[in-house]
């Protein structure tokens, strides 16, 4: 009886399966909020902590490292350990992406728009 419409069975499996899609998007972004990821620099001396949305929640430097000498040393482990944390944050989110896309049949290498 419905011969001919066929193609609207798999439109709405398609409009299903974009909807589930999205509340999984969703819930990852909001994930993505709560989990953190560390970043360290000078061999553990500094470390940074930050979510996988790149928001820095925590600092923490060795007291060995405070000499008055070495300020410009000290600066640049804190942001090195910052940059790392801010870098693993990014691969982390990537990561968990690619675990929620890749059964979509997306093309090698397309990335979601944020």
């Amino acid at each position: 009886m419905f011969k001919g419409m066929g193609g609207l069975g798999d439109m709405a499996k398609m409009m299903k399966t974009a909807q589930e899609m999205q509340s999984k998007m969703a819930q990852l972004q909001e994930e993505l909020e709560t989990m953190t990821v560390t970043g360290e620099a000078g061999a553990g001396l500094v470390k940074a902590t930050a979510t996988c949305k790149g928001e820095l929640k925590a600092l923490d430097i060795d007291p060995s490292i405070f000499n008055t000498d070495e300020k410009e040393m000290v600066e640049d482990l804190i942001l090195a350990a910052i940059k790392d944390a801010q870098g693993r944050a990014s691969e982390k989110a990537k990561a968990e992406m690619s675990k929620l896309t890749e059964g979509l049949g997306l093309p090698p290498g397309f990335e979601m728009p944020f």
